[in-house]
């Protein structure tokens, strides 16, 4: 499990203020290389060109996506929820493409950060935060009316908003917690089948045909799928952000 671990870097190991520890891990570091990345994705498709190019076409693509996703499940009022998604999509997308990375090989290790609860629930608090504040900002006290569907018998309505409340505050630990488990996962078994490759090649020849070579092509397999959920879970997390703001929106 060592790269999970999160180690401070820089000399940075004994920085504190008032108590806490504030050293630059390589968790930070790795969050600071993907938003530099996306940074320059994104500026460098914003020139807007009258025959846009290939960069600036893969921007407006993903903007659109998002656009159109967020119009289908929100209604007019997603478009101003725009950068937010997106933002969000990218981030988690760019990080989960990151940690795939093959650079191993040359002595760096990427560091996938989505595979840590303490990341993925704060993101999860932040989408959470704002469909609070766009709730109880839009409809006041009514908002409450959500956790009581339309047409619930009187008799029922105590029993049914306690249940739709509790199903309501869970959402922000179920949506961290599907990115975390699903990236955490996929770099366990990438690590146990790359100990299998390398135990095999050092048993001998035999062993190498047997244990070493197929867990190897299955290594092969399983990142090609990694990149897939990779874009997954991006999509999954941002498709959830964008109904839960619905139902701020809606009370529905």
């Amino acid at each position: 499990m060592a790269q999970f671990q999160i180690e401070p870097m820089f000399g940075s190991a004994d920085w504190e203020i008032a108590g806490f520890d504030i050293a630059f891990t390589n968790s930070a570091l790795w969050m600071a290389i993907t938003v530099a990345l996306l940074w320059v994705f994104v500026a460098g498709g914003m020139k807007r060109e009258l025959v846009p190019g290939r960069w600036q076409m893969a921007v407006e693509t993903f903007t659109g996506f998002i656009d159109d996703m967020l119009e289908a499940n929100v209604g007019k009022e997603g478009r101003k929820y725009v950068p937010y998604i997106f933002s969000l999509f990218m981030f988690i997308l760019f990080a989960n493409l990151l940690g795939l990375l093959p650079i191993g090989v040359l002595g760096l290790h990427p560091f996938t950060f989505t595979s840590h609860f303490t990341v993925t629930g704060v993101l999860a608090a932040i989408s959470f935060s704002i469909v609070l504040i766009v709730g109880f900002w839009k409809h006041g006290i009514k908002f409450f009316a959500l956790f009581v569907p339309h047409g619930t018998p009187l008799p029922m309505i105590p029993a049914i908003f306690l249940i739709e409340l509790f199903s309501f505050m869970i959402r922000p630990f179920s949506l961290a917690l599907r990115l975390f488990v699903a990236m955490m996962a996929g770099h366990v078994l990438l690590k146990v089948l790359s100990s299998f490759v390398i135990d095999g090649l050092n048993f001998g020849i035999g062993t190498s045909l047997i244990v070493a070579i197929p867990s190897f092509a299955l290594m092969v397999a399983i990142s090609a799928l990694e990149i897939l959920v990779a874009g997954i879970q991006a999509y999954v997390f941002a498709l959830l952000a964008s109904l839960y703001i619905n139902d701020a929106e809606h009370l529905h």
